[in-house]
């Protein structure tokens, strides 16, 4: 691969996570507006769009970030990565039962969140049959 291809594919992987959030950002936004909730819109896009600003200027200055980021990361970094998305599962899943038990305690069925915590459930135990046949 060239230097200049080698270049375009690590500007595009890092370009790709903060594009994600503000796309994130910008169906929220029209998604509360078609709900009739502007504000809350507004509100998500532009937290959004401050973390994807924080992760472009993080991409300038951090090596970590810019590892992570790469096409084709090393091992260090892609265990780094790893990780990050590990700790993230582990917060949205404790969040979601937290939130499944408040519900609850709320006289609530509970019914979205027992949807996310039961998909975390089967796709751990899915991920972990998987993983022990191919490593």
């Amino acid at each position: 691969m060239s230097m200049r291809a080698q270049q375009m594919a690590g500007n595009t992987a890092r370009w790709s996570v903060p594009g994600f959030f503000l796309v994130l950002g910008g169906a929220c936004l029209v998604a509360s507006a078609f709900g009739g909730r502007l504000v809350i819109g507004l509100v998500t896009f532009g937290v959004l769009a401050v973390c994807s600003l924080a992760l472009v200027l993080l991409g300038r200055r951090s090596e970590t970030y810019q590892g992570v980021t790469e096409k084709e990361p090393d091992e260090r970094f892609a265990r780094i990565g790893g990780r990050a998305w590990a700790g993230t599962g582990v917060v949205l899943t404790v969040g979601n039962i937290c939130a499944f038990i408040g519900e609850l305690a709320s006289g609530r069925s509970g019914d979205p969140y027992f949807w996310f915590v039961a998909t975390a459930a089967i796709a751990y135990i899915a991920f972990v049959a998987f993983w022990s046949r191919h490593t």
